[in-house]
């Protein structure tokens, strides 16, 4: 099993499809890695080399922010978005849609599951 960036990437993958196991690393930047690297795309992860594995491993520590880092950055964004004040920092304090989605109807992933109102009467 390859170990890149702190992730267990499956061996019984494809290296494109592996690699967007890393937080940070989608399908496009996967194939700018496997192409960078000179790694066929048909190629599975059992079948790398010690030696491409480590190639992918320095390629994304030189130009890519990925895993810990990456998600230090965003909570840090966010953070200083809260306490800036700002609209999108309030919607983030208040765990509301930030960019825009309407609210009186869906929006439960972000506002979590429905509490029944004390009084309100179901319209039948």
């Amino acid at each position: 099993m390859a170990r890149i960036a702190g992730v267990n990437i499956p061996t019984q993958k494809r290296v494109e499809i592996g690699l967007t196991y890393i937080h940070g690393v989608g399908r496009t930047k996967a194939r700018e890695l496997c192409k960078a690297c000179g790694i066929p795309a048909e190629r599975r992860v059992s079948e790398l080399s010690e030696q491409e594995v480590i190639g992918i491993r320095e390629a994304i520590d030189r130009d890519y922010t990925v895993e810990g880092d990456l998600r230090r950055q965003v909570a840090m964004n966010i953070k200083r978005l809260m306490d800036l004040g700002c609209y999108r920092g309030l919607r983030h304090r208040k765990g509301l849609p930030v960019r825009g989605q309407r609210t009186h109807t869906n929006a439960r992933s972000r506002k979590g599951p429905a509490r029944p109102i004390a009084g309100k009467k179901k319209a039948v």
